[in-house]
Order: structure tokens, then sequence, then C-alpha cells
């Protein structure tokens, strides 16, 4: 796993379309991704380590979970040289029993579309910052084939906003935006 993650943003964010992920069992397909390196001004790792984003330098292959808004949590897979990934959207496939009572909606296409809706529908919560992707609750499945994947801009930021790094599937209508 965290040999997977020792690699550039951008490179895992297109490789992580299509994976399988679940967090205790509630999960899906992930269809949409965002990368964001050292390098980058949009990241929270751009002016150095800070207590919020300590867990963005930590090894490759954990996670980093922060509040947007101080409303909606985050998920984001820690890569190599304080990359991270943020997942954007799954198509949801396990549990939706659960993750519908958690989002108290019936739309499958509304559980995990967007960084937001997805943290709730699968109880994401801080808790979990720093924990390796290695370890329970977490499980994640790469895929050995891909699916068509369509690349875009960032969604949300106004600090290199023009960079292509947003990644998702081709025409899925579980994208949290249009590609």
């Amino acid at each position: 796993m965290k040999t997977f993650f020792d690699r550039p943003a951008p490179i895992v964010a297109v490789d992580l379309i299509g994976a399988e992920f679940t967090v205790a069992g509630a999960g899906g397909f992930i269809v949409e991704t965002e990368a964001y390196t050292h390098e980058d001004p949009a990241s929270h790792s751009y002016n150095g380590q800070t207590p919020r984003n300590r867990a963005m330098f930590g090894p490759p292959g954990s996670v980093y979970i922060y509040r947007s808004y101080g409303i909606h949590r985050c998920l984001n897979f820690v890569c190599q040289a304080v990359g991270a990934v943020l997942i954007r959207a799954l198509q949801p496939t396990a549990r939706l029993d659960l993750m519908r009572q958690r989002r108290s909606v019936e739309n499958p296409v509304l559980l995990c579309s967007g960084p937001g809706r997805l943290c709730q529908a699968l109880a994401v919560t801080v808790d979990l910052n720093g924990q390796s992707l290695a370890d329970d609750p977490f499980h994640l499945d790469v895929p050995v084939e891909r699916p068509l994947v369509s690349c875009g801009r960032r969604v949300g930021i106004t600090k290199a906003a023009d960079v292509l790094w947003r990644f998702g599937v081709k025409g899925s209508p579980f994208l949290s935006r249009k590609l």
C-alpha cells in the first residue's frame, strides 16, 4: 500500500479512479479525485507544517482529514513529497442503506457526490486523521484496469485554479460536477 502512494499526487490521483474504497464496510468505487503537491499554492502543505495539516506530512498511504468552512469534512490520501489526493466522489455500492440513513437521502447519486457528502455517508471524522489506509476501518482495492478518465480544473479554489489535476470517470453521473 505504501509504495502505491509513494509517488507524485497527480499520478496517484489518476490511478485511484475506479478503486474500491470502503470505511467500515460502507463505500464504493472512487469516481473523482483532485491532486495537490507541496509546490502547489492551493495545497494545505504549501506554507509548511501547521497543527491543522500535520497529517499531510505523515507517511504516504495515510489519511489527511480536515474541515472545510468549519462544516464539511474532506478526505485526502497522503502521497510522496507532502502531496495529497482529495477524494471528491464515489459511486456507492456497499451499505447503501447505512449511507442513506447517514445522509437522509434516497438518491444514490447524492450519497457520495462531493467531499462533504462522501465523508458524511462514510462517517469519516477527524478522529481518523493521520491513520494508515492499510488499517481498519479502511479498505482500498486499486483497480487492475481503470475506466476511461477525464481531467479538468479543480473545484472551489482560487490559487492555481487553472491546473488540470481533477480526474474522474468519463460521463459518470456520480461526479460532484461535470468534467
